[in-house]
C-alpha cells in the first residue's frame, strides 16, 4: 500500500508509530467492504461496492464511557446523527460509524444492536453517531445493500495498530479530485512540556474537483486533466460538489470547546489538498478527546449528585495541537488518493487511480521529490 510518505513526499510534523488514528491510545477502527457484480445496474441487485466504517473511541471496553467532543459543519449537505447532542453536552459515547448516504439508518441500528449485544444492560437510551458520504456513482446505493450485521461486523472487526486505506469500509464507493477516494489516515506526536500527546486523522474522502488537486503546495490537477470520466460525464452534480467526513482523535486531556475549536481547523488541512468546499459537499468534522475516563457524563444522571473534575490543556498553549490537525488532515487525504486503486462499478462507470508514475514526474520537476 502506497502512502504519501512512503511515496517520498516530504510530510510536515512527526508521526505515530502507524501514522494512523490508531496511534491514539485506545482508539480501534475496523471494515465492513461489500464488493458484488459487475455490469449494468439493477436495483436492488447491484453492482455493489460499498461498505461500513467503525471507529471506538476508546475500544470495546469503554464503549459507554463518554468522551469530550466537538463538531463543526464546513457545509452541511450531508449527515452526522447525534450531532445535536454532542453539540448541548460536548460528549461522544458509542461507536462512531461511517458508510454511505442511504446506509445510515442500517449502521444506527447496528450500533445499537452491537451495544446491547455487548452490554444487555444498557438499554435506557442511545443516540449513535453514524456520518455519510454519496457512492452512487460507483454504487448501487437505492440497492439497500448496507444492513444492521453488516455494522455489527465492522465493529467486532475493529483493532488497533496499521489501518487499511484506499477502497475499504465507508470508502469503497467513493472518488476525490476526479480520482479514486476512500478512506484514509494519518498521527502526529505533539509534545506538551514533559508529556507527549497523539493527533489523529480520519478520512472518507468524496470530494474535490481534479483542477483543483494539490500536493503539498504543487497544484497538479490541471496536469492531470485527462482520464476524468467522473467529471467528463458531469450526469449528476457539478465537479467538485461531492462530500468528506473527517474524525480527528487524541489522547490530550480536552474541553469539548477545544475539542470543537480543533474539527474547526479540518477545513485548513483539506485547503491544503486544494478544495474550497464546493457548494453541495456535504463536509462534516468531529473531535474527541479519550482523555479524562469517567470524568464526562452526557447521558442520563449518575444515581447521586457528583461533581467531575477534568485535567484539560491551557487554551494559550493548543496552537501544536491545531497545527497536528492541519497536518494530518492533509496527509490523511493523499494516503487516500496513493492508496486507492481504479475501480469500475454500475453501468460500467469508472474511477480511475491517480497516476503514480505522472504524479512523481510532475513534483520531480517541481525539485519537491
Amino acid at each position: 500500500m502506497t502512502r504519501a510518505r512512503s511515496f517520498g513526499l516530504p510530510m510536515p510534523g512527526t508521526p505515530g508509530p502507524n501514522n494512523a488514528i490508531t496511534d491514539v491510545p485506545g482508539v480501534e477502527v475496523g471494515y465492513t467492504t461489500l464488493i458484488s457484480g459487475d455490469g449494468p445496474l439493477r436495483p436492488g441487485a447491484g453492482p455493489v461496492r460499498t461498505g461500513v466504517t467503525a471507529l471506538l473511541p476508546r475500544g470495546r471496553a469503554g464503549f459507554l464511557d463518554p468522551c469530550a467532543a466537538g463538531m463543526y459543519s464546513l457545509n452541511g449537505n450531508g449527515e452526522m446523527t447525534g450531532s445535536h447532542w454532542i453539540a448541548e453536552t460536548g460528549a461522544l459515547t458509542l461507536p462512531v460509524l461511517i458508510t454511505n448516504t442511504h446506509a445510515v439508518g442500517a449502521c444506527h441500528r447496528g450500533v445499537i444492536d452491537w451495544s446491547l449485544r455487548e452490554r444487555p444492560d444498557a438499554r435506557e437510551w442511545m443516540l449513535p453517531v453514524v456520518a455519510e458520504t454519496w457512492d452512487g456513482y460507483l454504487n448501487d446505493i437505492d440497492g439497500d445493500h448496507v444492513r444492521p450485521e453488516h455494522a455489527i461486523a465492522a465493529i467486532d472487526a475493529a483493532s488497533g495498530g496499521p489501518v487499511e486505506e484506499g477502497s475499504v469500509g465507508g470508502g469503497t464507493g467513493m472518488n476525490c479530485y476526479g480520482f479514486k477516494g476512500g478512506s484514509g489516515t494519518s498521527s502526529r506526536v505533539v509534545e506538551y512540556g514533559s508529556d507527549a500527546f497523539t493527533v489523529g486523522a480520519f478520512v472518507q474522502a468524496n470530494f474535490g474537483s481534479r483542477r483543483q488537486l494539490t500536493v503539498r503546495g504543487v497544484p497538479v490537477g490541471a496536469d492531470l486533466a485527462d482520464d476524468n470520466p467522473i467529471e467528463d460525464d458531469d450526469w449528476l452534480a457539478p465537479p467538485g460538489s461531492g462530500s468528506v467526513i473527517v474524525v480527528i482523535a487524541t489522547d490530550a486531556p480536552l474541553l469539548p470547546g477545544q475539542c470543537t475549536a480543533l474539527a474547526r481547523r479540518v477545513p485548513m488541512g483539506l485547503a491544503l489538498t486544494g478544495t474550497y468546499g464546493g457548494h453541495s459537499s456535504g463536509d462534516i468534522f468531529l473531535a474527541f478527546s479519550n482523555a479524562n475516563p469517567g470524568a464526562i457524563s452526557g447521558g442520563f444522571p449518575d444515581p447521586e449528585p457528583r461533581y467531575d473534575t477534568l485535567r484539560f490543556v491551557q487554551w494559550n498553549q493548543i496552537n501544536p495541537f491545531y497545527e497536528a490537525v492541519v497536518q494530518v488532515v492533509e496527509e490523511a487525504v493523499l494516503n487516500v488518493l496513493l492508496a486507492a486503486r481504479t475501480m469500475v462499478g454500475r453501468d460500467g462507470l469508472r474511477s480511475p487511480a491517480l497516476p503514480h508514475d505522472r504524479l512523481r514526474d510532475l513534483l520531480t520537476a517541481r525539485r519537491l521529490l
